[in-house]
C-alpha cells in the first residue's frame, strides 16, 4: 500500500516465492508503482490511492474491495499477508481466508480499527507494547513481537545503488515532507517552514526534497523555486541516502533508515510514534520541531565529527529478521491445536 511496505515485503516475497505461489497486489500509487519497477516486483494493481479527503478514501476503498474480490476468489489463496490493509482484511475475513498482518503504526487509528480485529496473528516490533494494539480488538496472545524495527529489513537488503549527481563541494541535505494525505496527518505541512529555513543556506548546501505526491511536488516547486531540488523521479531511498550528509524527516520509515545507516538524522516528529521515540532514545536521531532551531541543529550536526555509523551498525546487527516470525506465525495458524 505504501513504498515502505513494498520495500519491507520485498525480501519476504523473494523467500516465499521459492516454495509458494504468490500474488502481490497494490493500488495505483505513484511511489509504489515506480519502486516496484526499480525492485523488479510484479504487482497486480487494483484500485487507487484515495487522496486527502475522507470521502475520497472511503470511495477508493469500496471500489478496491469490489475489484479485489473477483481477483482473490479466482486466485484462491490459503493465506493473506498484509501490513494491516483494511481492504485485504475485509476481503480475507469475508471469504474465510486466514490472515497474518504486520504493523508498527498503532497511531494510524483508522487503519488499525478496520483491520486489526480481523487478523489471526499480528506481528509488531518489540519496542511497541502489545496493549497499543489490544485496544483495537485483538487478543494479546495473538500478537507476536519481533526484535527489529521495519527499516532494518530495508537497510539490510542488498540493492543496486544508483548514482545521483550532486555538487560534491557542498554538503547534501535531504528533507522528506510528511505524509500529508495520510488519515492520521491530513493536511499538515510542517515541513514547509523547515524547508524555508534550510533554503536560506542554499549557497552552502545541496538541498534535496523528496516529495511524496504529485500535488505536493508541484506545490513545493512553486513555493521554493530553484533554491531547493525537488526530486522528479521516484528513487530507491538507499541510493539517495548514500549521498546524504544529513537527513531531515517526519519520523517515519526514511527517518529510521537514515538513522540505521548512521547518517546524522533530525526528526520533526510530524506523527509521534514508538519507533521514532526509540531512535531518539538510543541517540541515533535528534528530535526538533522548531524550524529555526532545526536550522541551527543542521549546522551543529554537520560540523560534529561524531561517528554514528559504528553505533548504527551495532544496533542493526542486534536486530532479527521478521521473516522468521512470519514463518512461525504461519505454522501456528496451520496447526492451532499444537500451539
Amino acid at each position: 500500500m505504501t513504498p515502505k511496505q513494498l520495500l519491507f515485503f520485498a525480501p519476504m516475497i523473494s523467500k516465499l516465492s521459492k516454495n509458494h505461489k504468490i500474488l502481490c497486489t497494490s493500488r495505483n500509487y505513484r511511489e509504489v508503482v515506480e519502486l516496484s519497477k526499480i525492485k523488479n516486483i510484479d504487482l497486480r494493481l487494483i484500485g487507487k490511492h484515495g487522496g486527502s479527503t475522507k470521502e475520497g478514501k472511503l470511495g477508493s476503498s469500496i471500489q478496491r474491495m469490489d475489484h479485489l474480490l473477483d481477483v482473490i476468489v479466482k486466485f484462491s489463496p490459503d493465506l493473506t499477508v498484509s501490513f494491516c490493509s483494511p481492504e485485504a482484511a475485509r476481503i480475507a475475513y469475508g471469504i474465510g481466508i486466514k490472515q497474518v498482518a504486520f504493523s508498527d503504526s498503532p497511531h494510524a487509528e483508522a487503519v488499525m480499527r478496520l483491520s486489526v480485529p480481523l487478523v489471526q496473528k499480528l506481528l509488531i516490533p518489540w519496542v511497541i507494547p502489545k496493549n497499543e494494539f489490544v485496544k483495537y480488538g485483538i487478543s494479546e496472545k495473538d500478537i507476536i513481537h519481533y526484535k527489529a524495527i521495519d527499516a532494518a529489513v530495508i537497510v539490510r537488503e542488498r540493492s543496486k545503488i544508483k548514482k545521483i549527481g550532486v555538487d560534491k563541494t557542498k554538503k547534501t541535505i535531504v528533507i522528506r515532507p510528511e505524509e500529508s494525505e495520510a488519515a492520521y496527518i491530513l493536511g499538515k505541512t510542517e515541513s514547509d517552514s523547515i524547508i524555508y529555513e534550510i533554503s536560506k543556506e542554499d549557497k552552502l548546501y545541496n538541498i534535496i526534497v523528496l516529495a511524496r505526491y504529485a500535488v505536493q511536488k508541484k506545490r513545493l516547486k512553486e513555493k521554493f523555486g530553484k533554491k531547493v531540488t525537488i526530486m522528479d523521479k521516484v528513487v530507491d531511498g538507499k541510493s539517495l541516502l548514500s549521498i546524504t550528509d544529513l537527513f531531515i524527516g517526519s519520523g517515519g520509515t526514511m527517518t529510521a533508515e537514515s538513522a540505521l545507516m548512521g547518517i546524522p538524522t533530525i526528526s520533526y516528529d510530524a506523527a509521534p510514534n514508538h519507533i521514532e521515540k526509540y531512535l531518539v532514545r538510543i541517540g541515533l536521531a535528534e528530535r526538533e520541531t522548531n524550524p529555526k532551531k532545526i536550522s541551527y541543529l543542521v549546522k551543529k550536526m554537520l560540523n560534529d565529527n561524531k561517528d554514528s555509523k559504528k553505533k548504527a551498525r551495532m544496533v542493526l546487527n542486534s536486530m532479527e529478521d521478521p521473516y522468521l516470525k512470519l514463518v512461525e506465525a504461519i505454522k501456528i495458524i496451520k496447526s492451532p491445536k499444537k500451539n
